[in-house]
């Protein structure tokens, strides 16, 4: 035991002696009545190559942290410039453990010992510019098996006030919602007297923004949604799916005769139910979509009597040149043509909610009932709840070279107020698709 006492201390670089003085410098420091608290379970990532631990961030924050290679990153948005402030709530039951903060490329040390969790005061910053501040933490040297467990940052200071912007507790599971970041929507309005029986729009992801836990939605409805995924590196999903009419998030406890049926589906198609976040019908195709390419999307929806609505969806790739049907779906209670035409971006995967992604929505078109198509030229921007409770800001849509765009996550200080609305340059260009020749 002394002897890895003794090899711990003779770790310490000048950088920690510092941190060592400093410790008793700011002890005298008090936390302000001012002063906000920022749970690290709901703000704060791992990055590292490996991240083959990846229970070390939980909703109680920072735990069992072995690792010397890892870096946590947790974020802050502020509304004004000044001074900040920082403490760090934490404990070190497996002895002293040194520690490096690193806010916008100024980096400040401290030394964190003790079973119990304390406000431990790591120094001050400038602030000179709004928006999004990044907070890197980084273990130096560790005496005991583990470095500190992390419950929250402190912050004060005259850069800190009620714009200062973050997840502020697990209330509604948003340190969940927080970490997958906010989910952005463009809405395209559609003449009422129109009888909608198609819909068809274009995705293209640009290359770099096809990140692991994205689902890229093109064809949102009322009762579904139709779009390409990024489920892991080495797999990717094109997946069409109907909600039942029945609300639940347990598709066990559907009705019989509110389910949604499969009417047919095409070659390689998986097909199914799903939950959690309404309850249906659902299939996927695992294809190899690739960043850069336009993809093309066609929905119809069709009421066919004895109050059921029939849903079909059909995919072209241009790297196979034809169109593709995913699937049929007979949806119950429901008599409609299609509605609430829309397409959204999220991030389906907690941990890449660090990450920022962007995708490209063209030439939207509806065709009625007798397949007479009608140009959508105009979006309305919303985005969910994260993005309306204001836990994260890091989101953004509009309109851009003839499409529509949506962007959202990674921390960017730009965005784009909820509710405005956009106009695209129309392409007169209708969809080149043989509609009674569909497979």
């Amino acid at each position: 035991m002394l002897n890895n006492h003794w090899k711990f201390i003779c770790s310490i670089t000048v950088g920690v002696l510092f941190a060592l003085l400093s410790e008793s410098v700011f002890a005298q420091r008090n936390l302000t009545a001012q002063s906000q608290t920022i749970p690290i379970g709901g703000n704060t990532w791992q990055t590292v190559e490996n991240q083959s631990n990846s229970r070390v961030i939980t909703n109680e924050g920072i735990r069992r942290w072995d690792d010397a290679d890892a870096t946590f990153k947790t974020f802050f948005r502020v509304g004004k410039t000044g001074s900040l402030e920082l403490w760090l709530n934490a404990s070190s039951p497996s002895g002293a453990a040194v520690l490096d903060v690193k806010i916008g490329g100024e980096s400040k040390k401290i030394v964190l010992k003790g079973q119990e969790f304390v406000d431990t005061y790591v120094g001050e910053w400038n602030l000179v510019d709004t928006g999004y501040v990044e907070v890197e933490l980084r273990g130096v040297s560790k005496e005991g098996k583990y470095f500190p467990s992390i419950a929250s940052y402190k912050i004060a200071g005259t850069a800190i006030d009620k714009r200062t912007q973050f997840v502020k507790n697990n209330e509604g599971n948003f340190f969940y919602w927080g970490r997958r970041g906010p989910s952005v929507h463009m809405r395209y309005p559609m003449p009422e007297e129109i009888e909608a029986k198609w819909y068809y729009n274009e995705i293209t992801v640009p290359e770099g923004d096809d990140v692991v836990g994205s689902y890229y939605m093109a064809n949102g409805f009322n009762g579904g949604y139709f779009g390409i995924q990024v489920n892991s590196e080495t797999e990717r999903r094109i997946l069409f799916s109907v909600w039942s009419p029945f609300v639940t998030d347990n598709p066990d406890e559907i009705p019989e005769d509110q389910k949604i049926k499969l009417l047919k589906k095409g070659k390689g198609v998986n097909t199914g139910e799903f939950g959690n976040e309404g309850s249906g019908g659902q299939s996927f195709l695992r294809y190899n979509w690739k960043a850069g390419n336009t993809y093309k999307f066609l929905l119809k929806g069709e009421p066919v009597g004895n109050n059921h609505t029939e849903y079909s969806a059909w995919f072209f790739a241009p790297e196979e040149g034809e169109w593709r049907l995913i699937a049929s779906f007979s949806r119950p209670k429901t008599n409609s043509w299609l509605t609430g035409f829309h397409s959204f971006l999220e991030n389906f995967a907690p941990q890449q909610g660090i990450f920022e992604r962007n995708v490209l929505f063209s030439n939207q078109w509806v065709g009625d009932k007798n397949n007479n198509w009608t140009e959508l030229t105009e979006g309305v921007f919303s985005a969910d709840n994260t993005a309306r409770t204001g836990y994260r800001i890091d989101y953004a849509g509009g309109e851009k070279d003839g499409s529509f765009y949506l962007r959202n996550c990674g921390f960017f200080d730009d965005y784009t107020s909820i509710g405005t609305s956009f106009t695209r340059p129309p392409t007169q260009e209708k969809p080149e698709v043989d509609l009674n020749n569909l497979p």
